[in-house]
């Protein structure tokens, strides 16, 4: 792990910017390119300094840099989040540059192999859940005592396709994913008392280097080759609006939810009040459950 350089020179802020994270320091996974850097940038807009994290300099640079142009500090470093010692020695880092983290984002993600499971190689696969989910959990096990021990903390985990139904040829994508959902609500429970709030994000079908994947993968794809291609041509969801989401987690607009999978495209976040926050915030909605009789029942109410 080593930080690099960003423009120094670059330090024009946005004109609009809503500062309602002004004074908080975020730390961003995944940050050199796709939703990674719409998240990074959309917390520099919204007032908070950004540790970032990717493996690839060049990019990490980029971002740190369009971090800047927003009038906000940025500190880009270089890490896998799969290997914790790299994670240990960044959010060191991080704490040395700016004394505290306040937002925790794991954007960090790999999507292949893609195929049918008993296809896979064992060891790219295997790289799929270390990135994706033992990654995500380096993260939370390397910045959750310092937010413990500051009874306060926001820590927001992306999931994907595949973590509520099935995804045929993209099994460690989905597994990974699903298992960051419960890995999600089961430290919710845990951090309650801490005042530490932990959600998951469905970002959509967002056009990253991950479509790309998919369109190289032709027929081993599956039904989502010719998605994919749609996609391609017609476009797919905005970054930006899983980035918005994003801002809304990691702000005091969000307390007290804590423990949910919240869809950026397909739920009404944007439009919650205090009253629908606090119910969401005491009910199973937005959690993984099996679809039976008893996990319906407590639901009924907003059902009718």
């Amino acid at each position: 792990m080593v930080s690099v350089p960003c423009n120094v020179n670059a330090a024009r802020p946005i004109s609009g910017a809503a500062p309602q994270l002004a004074g908080n320091i975020s730390l961003v996974t995944g940050a050199g390119r796709g939703i990674g850097r719409a998240v990074a940038l959309a917390l520099a807009q919204a007032g908070s300094d950004v540790a970032l994290l990717a493996r690839t300099v060049a990019e990490v640079s980029e971002t740190g840099s369009l971090v800047e142009s927003t009038g906000r500090k940025a500190l880009a470093l270089v890490a896998d989040v799969a290997c914790h010692q790299d994670v240990e020695r960044a959010v060191t880092a991080t704490l040395e540059r700016f004394g505290h983290i306040d937002v925790l984002v794991n954007c960090a993600g790999r999507q292949a192999p893609i195929g049918p499971a008993w296809e896979n190689d064992p060891a790219d696969w295997a790289q799929t859940v270390a990135v994706n989910l033992q990654g995500t959990f380096h993260c939370i096990r390397a910045v959750a005592p310092h937010m413990v021990a500051r009874r306060r903390g926001k820590i927001v985990n992306f999931s994907g396709g595949g973590a509520t139904s099935p995804r045929p040829n993209f099994s460690a994508y989905a597994v990974s994913k699903a298992a960051v959902v419960r890995l999600t609500e089961t430290l919710a429970e845990e951090l309650r008392p801490y005042n530490v709030q932990v959600n998951a994000v469905a970002p959509g079908a967002v056009n990253t280097r991950m479509l790309e994947e998919v369109l190289a993968a032709g027929s081993a794809a599956g039904r989502e080759w010719a998605e994919a291609q749609a996609r391609k041509s017609a476009g797919g969801t905005s970054p930006e609006l899983a980035a918005r989401l994003v801002v809304f987690l990691a702000s005091d607009a969000s307390d007290g939810l804590t423990g949910k999978l919240i869809s950026a495209p397909h739920d009404p976040w944007q439009t919650w009040t205090a009253k629908e926050l606090a119910d969401l915030s005491s009910s199973p909605w937005f959690t993984l459950r099996r679809i039976d009789p008893h996990t319906l029942r407590p639901l009924a109410p907003q059902l009718r």
